[in-house]
């Protein structure tokens, strides 16, 4: 992990695309903001992990859970 220091106000890019910029501190919290390509999706860790999970989840589907839905969706659309 890269360790840097900077003041509110000071900034870090990553590659020619993405600006970090400390905003402010406050106690045990600080403020950052991001400048960020818009196709660029950006989540806080514990989002981040709950998507991972739920991607691994949805791995393990089995096939005939696959098969199952697809007959749903047919039938509802014959309707």
């Amino acid at each position: 992990m890269l360790i840097l220091t900077r003041r509110p106000g000071e900034s870090l890019h990553l590659g020619d695309n993405i600006k970090i910029t400390v905003l402010g501190v406050q106690g045990k919290q600080i403020k950052i903001g991001l400048d960020v390509p818009h196709d660029m999706q950006v989540y806080r860790e514990e989002v981040y992990l709950r998507i991972l999970e739920q991607n691994r989840q949805a791995m393990q589907a089995s096939d005939q859970d696959v098969f199952a839905a697809a007959d749903i969706w047919h039938k509802k659309t014959k309707e």
